[in-house]
């Protein structure tokens, strides 16, 4: 297991994501090096897509994200100590499913996320 995410590790998950949704008019992210690099924008770009950059140090520009990482950090981060990588990736992957599958949210009257996914 790795410790840090590569680019190919982005454009993998980009692509099972694209797969199951679509491929988006662009991307929004922050400029870490994993979504800056040129490999993702050329593969973007065959496809159609671009990137969308926020502002460095302007986070409230990815509100999505950043409500997210905060749930995550309240939830799971600040609650278990990890003795192992493999420990730590089925505990965030069990979070995840919940996150994605099961917790309402007030953007979906309170239904679960997944279920909406398929009304579209």
């Amino acid at each position: 297991m790795s410790r840090k995410t590569k680019t190919q590790d982005v454009i993998n998950e980009l692509f099972k994501l694209f797969v199951f949704r679509r491929i988006p008019d662009y991307i929004r992210s922050d400029n870490s090096p994993e979504f800056t690099a040129k490999e993702i924008s050329s593969w973007l770009n065959r496809l159609g897509g671009k990137t969308l950059f926020i502002e460095k140090g302007s986070f409230w520009e990815n509100g999505y994200i950043e409500s997210f990482n905060g749930k995550m950090t309240d939830e799971l981060l600040s609650r278990e100590i990890f003795a192992t990588l493999g420990e730590a990736k089925v505990l965030i992957e069990q979070w995840q499913r919940h996150y994605n599958q099961v917790c309402p949210c007030s953007t979906g009257k309170y239904q679960p996320p997944l279920p909406r996914l398929f009304h579209l």
